[in-house]
């Protein structure tokens, strides 16, 4: 069995790894092309780069100091329709594409260097349950890389889908009742089979072989699906199940509110 802090530590490399590489895409833009619209509605490019970089200084707060925390929580529960979008907007208006760039990249190397330093079996407070350092890092990097989306979307770029995708799966599947707490409604009591296959060829398979509800389809098209970057109409993910196919309609990886999701193409 795979030592803890080696997990941790390989879970915080593919973090950094899916952060250079939306630094490599973002670096070189143009003035003009860091107010390109990204399918998030009224979110630029800009306003992706800047989200990512509060979060990350939200989640060093929860790092470095734990009661402090609880005032972002606080500030999430009286706005909680708006203050994300609030927070993008402050740092669009206030930085220049430039700044908000050295700005992201001090603040997630600063938030690296903490989760490093956390004592094995630390857990973190967040907006749902306490986490630990892997799944911090993990969430960050399902984050990074959702929001990454957009912004390749935006900027009419095709991303080759790597293993680090294994994260952002797992959290959707982990995520599964929480994607039916948060709309009220209460999930199947049976476990779920998802199989997935990354173009490597290699399966990722969680829950029961004998599973009666079912979900199978490429990674990638799993990835875009619960983190709600394309609809279901669009991807290759199929259901056996009347349980499962309901998931599918509803599935988030991310915490909050559920949201509206993306429209099928042939509605655009």
């Amino acid at each position: 069995m795979p030592d803890a802090s080696a997990v941790t530590a390989a879970v915080l490399d593919d973090l950094r790894e899916e952060s250079d590489e939306l630094d490599l895409l973002v670096a070189g833009l143009s003035a003009q092309e860091w107010t390109a619209p990204t399918p998030a509605e009224g979110w630029t490019v800009a306003h992706q780069i800047a989200h990512l970089n509060w979060t990350d200084e939200v989640a060093l707060v929860a790092a470095t100091e734990p009661d402090a925390f609880a005032a972002e929580v606080d500030r999430a529960l009286a706005a909680p329709g708006s203050f994300v979008d609030e927070a993008a907007d402050e740092a669009v208006a206030a930085l220049t594409p430039q700044a908000l760039l050295v700005e992201w990249r001090e603040g997630r190397a600063r938030l690296q260097e903490a989760l490093r330093a956390a004592p094995a079996g630390t857990k973190l407070p967040w907006y749902g349950p306490p986490m630990s350092i892997a799944s911090m890092a993990s969430a960050r990097l399902m984050e990074t890389w959702a929001h990454g989306q957009d912004v390749a979307d935006a900027l009419g770029v095709a991303r080759k889908p790597t293993a680090r995708l294994r994260h952002v799966a797992r959290i959707g599947v982990r995520a599964r009742d929480y994607a039916y707490f948060v709309r009220g409604l209460q999930p199947p009591a049976e476990q779920f089979r998802v199989e997935l296959l990354a173009e490597d060829g290699v399966s990722t398979v969680y829950g029961p072989e004998d599973a009666a509800q079912r979900v199978t389809g490429p990674l990638l098209d799993f990835c875009l699906l619960v983190t709600q970057r394309a609809h279901r109409d669009d991807l290759a993910v199929e259901a056996v199940g009347a349980d499962a196919d309901r998931w599918l309609d509803i599935a988030q990886a991310f915490a909050g509110p559920a949201g509206p999701g993306r429209s099928p193409k042939a509605d655009r």
